[in-house]
């Protein structure tokens, strides 16, 4: 059934103004960030120790390929899975459960000696990792209100690329400065996982029950109208409309993610004959310029909605413009100087992750927090399918073309405006589900 909404083209009926107050909110987006930055170390860690682990035991390419392909299979899967058990059982106990399965399934790496012991390893971490988005962007639902979420997750999803960022420093301190080989790395780094799970069910409860939030800033959080229902089951999910408006775009855009995130290091090396070793210095930056694209992103759309756009306009525009700056990535594979061509693709990958950010906002604006986990876990799958498919059809071209990545690079151009396109086809308004 698709969803009816009342005046300004979709938007929720007004209610009466509700001063902005309290900061305890923020706290929850501190422990997210905290476990966006854990959750993408621990999947990125078997990447970075893969060369000498290759040579240690033996990795044929292949053997590495099933590795990375037997995460990226549960990952899409485990989406389903942990998006319909946030919903069931809420965030507190959905999250700690996912974070207690991808931390078991990242200690698992420290006890593997085959190949089949790594990909049994990989799909545990896999399976746990996908309960990480879908728990972020449900309790941002419970946690913020609409004209605030998209900043709130902003904040989390730049946490991204802190995580990748910070996974080399993290083998230093436990392999150089403690001494420890990379079994006792994996095991003991578990640690993080233990933690993270510590300050999760400690300080995350719904607003009403934590018990530390005042009245105004409780006013505040729940100032959106009322929802009318509380629960919608997979067997709806699947047929509504807005719910596939959201997978068909993260079908199309989190490919490109995966891209930069396995092939830009290699990119860099070919095309500029960087070493291996020196290319984290336009890593770091072309990902801290993601960082600034995933919050501003999210303050866009906020402050348009906050100056009186309806969210419909205000998340569409946004995502617009993000794909936008996208485009220059048609350029780059022109570019001699290698400096200019880390700000071209931090620019597009600031964009990339602007419209992720929106795009995360949109099942909380249309579906009832119930149904949001199930949403994302859809979404999620579709991502995870994009990405398989991505990784395959890179290969193949680079093959073909003699390694060269103009063809991909125009590939990722396009999809976000297909993106908007389909989203606006399948919810015009974003208006709210209702039954």
């Amino acid at each position: 059934m698709n969803a009816t909404q009342a005046d300004r083209g979709g938007d929720p009926p007004r209610t009466a103004p509700v001063a902005r107050t309290g900061r305890f909110r923020w706290m929850i987006v501190a422990v997210l960030f905290f476990a966006t930055t854990v959750n993408y170390i621990d999947r990125t860690m078997l990447g970075l120790l893969a060369p000498d682990l290759g040579k240690e035991m033996g990795w044929s390419e292949n053997d590495y390929g099933n590795i990375v392909t037997a995460f990226q299979f549960a990952y899409a899967l485990g989406f389903l899975l942990m998006g319909w058990l946030v919903d069931r059982f809420g965030p507190k106990i959905g999250y700690g459960i996912a974070i207690t399965v991808w931390t078991i399934g990242h200690v698992m790496h420290g006890f593997a000696s085959s190949v089949a012991a790594f990909m049994a390893a990989r799909i545990v971490l896999g399976v746990g990792e996908a309960g990480h988005f879908p728990s972020v962007v449900r309790a941002s639902s419970e946690w913020f209100p609409q004209k605030e979420r998209a900043y709130a997750i902003g904040w989390v999803n730049s946490a991204t690329t802190i995580g990748v960022i910070l996974t080399a420093p993290t083998l230093w301190l436990f392999m150089v400065f403690l001494g420890f080989d990379w079994r006792e790395t994996f095991i003991y780094s578990g640690l993080f996982g233990l933690v993270l799970l510590v300050l999760w069910l400690k300080f995350y409860s719904n607003p009403r029950e934590s018990g530390k939030v005042s009245e105004g800033e409780l006013a505040w959080i729940e100032h959106d109208p009322p929802e009318q229902v509380e629960k919608i089951g997979w067997s709806r999910v699947i047929r509504l409309r807005e719910a596939w408006a959201f997978a068909v775009a993260k079908f199309l855009t989190d490919p490109v993610w995966f891209l930069m995130l396995f092939w830009l290091p290699k990119y860099f090396a070919s095309t500029y004959d960087v070493d291996l070793k020196l290319v984290l210095l336009p890593m770091i930056a072309m990902y801290l310029l993601s960082d600034v694209g995933s919050i501003a992103g999210g303050w866009l759309s906020s402050r348009l909605i906050h100056g009186g756009w309806t969210p419909n306009a205000a998340r569409k525009v946004t995502m617009i413009i993000a794909g936008c700056c996208v485009v220059p990535l048609l350029f780059v594979t022109n570019i001699d100087n290698m400096w200019v061509a880390v700000c071209v693709i931090g620019v597009a990958l600031a964009g990339h992750q602007a419209f992720s950010t929106n795009l995360l906002s949109l099942p909380p604006d249309m579906f009832p927090k119930r149904a949001v986990g199930s949403v994302i876990g859809l979404g999620g799958f579709a991502g995870g399918v994009g990405g398989m498919i991505m990784a395959k059809s890179t290969g193949l071209v680079l093959d073909a073309t003699d390694g060269n990545y103009t063809l991909i690079f125009a590939a990722c151009t396009v999809v976000y405006f297909l993106a908007v396109g389909a989203i606006h086809l399948l919810s015009p308004r974003l208006a709210r589900v209702s039954v």
